[in-house]
C-alpha cells in the first residue's frame, strides 16, 4: 500500500535557507533555465509552502534539485540535478508490492513510497531522457523509472543510467534493489 502524502511546511528560517541554496543553484547553472527569471520562481515557490517542503525533503536526500527549462503553462519543473543518483534514496526496491514480496534481505523501503511521502514524482522515460540533455547524470549510478503498467503486472520495473555516453533504459524485477540504484525526482510548482 502506497503511502500518503502529508503537507508540511518548513520554518520561515528554514525557507530562507533553503530558497538561498536553490537560488545559488539556479545562478550557477543558467544553462539548464535560460529564459527562467529567478524573482518569479522564488514568488511561486514562496506561494506554495506545501511543495517548498517537498523541494527541501529533495535537497534533503541529496537531489540537487534545480530548475530545467522555464515555466511552461503557469508550472515550474524542477528536476534532482545531483551528477549521481541521490544517495539518500538509493538501496530501494521499486514499490510496496516488490517490497512485500521479498521473502528475505528487505530494504528499508521502496521508491514509490519514498517518493509519495516526499510529495514528489518519480521521472517517466520521456522525462529522465529529457534530463540527460542538461548534463550528465547517472554514469556511475541508476535510476528507477516509472514503469509502464503492463511490465509492472508481470513483476517487472524499468531504470535508466548514462554509460558510454549514452542513455540506457533497462529491466529488472521489482523486488530488486542495489547500493548504486535510486530514484530521481520531479516536482512541478
Amino acid at each position: 500500500m502506497t503511502k500518503l502524502y502529508q503537507p508540511q511546511t518548513l520554518t520561515p528560517q528554514e525557507s530562507e535557507e533553503l530558497l538561498t541554496t536553490i537560488k545559488a543553484r539556479f545562478e550557477k547553472n543558467r544553462k539548464r533555465h535560460p529564459e527562467a527569471d529567478w524573482a518569479k520562481v522564488q514568488a511561486k515557490l514562496e506561494a506554495s509552502p506545501e511543495k517548498l517542503w517537498s523541494l527541501s525533503e529533495m535537497e534533503r536526500t541529496g537531489g540537487e534539485p534545480d530548475l530545467i527549462g522555464s515555466e511552461e503553462n503557469g508550472i515550474y519543473s524542477f528536476f534532482d540535478c545531483a551528477a549521481e543518483s541521490p544517495k539518500a534514496r538509493r538501496s530501494l526496491c521499486y514499490d510496496a508490492e516488490a517490497l512485500e514480496a521479498r521473502k528475505e534481505f528487505k530494504p528499508e523501503s521502496n521508491a514509490l513510497d519514498m517518493a509519495a511521502e516526499m510529495g514528489v514524482d518519480i521521472l517517466t522515460e520521456e522525462q529522465y531522457r529529457y534530463l540527460q540533455q542538461f548534463g550528465k547524470f547517472d554514469a556511475k549510478t541508476s535510476s528507477w523509472l516509472k514503469t509502464p503498467e503492463a511490465i509492472r503486472k508481470l513483476g517487472g520495473a524499468i531504470f535508466g543510467d548514462l554509460r558510454y555516453d549514452h542513455v540506457f533504459i533497462y529491466h529488472n524485477g521489482a523486488q530488486s534493489y542495489y547500493a548504486a540504484r535510486g530514484f530521481r525526482a520531479l516536482l512541478k510548482v
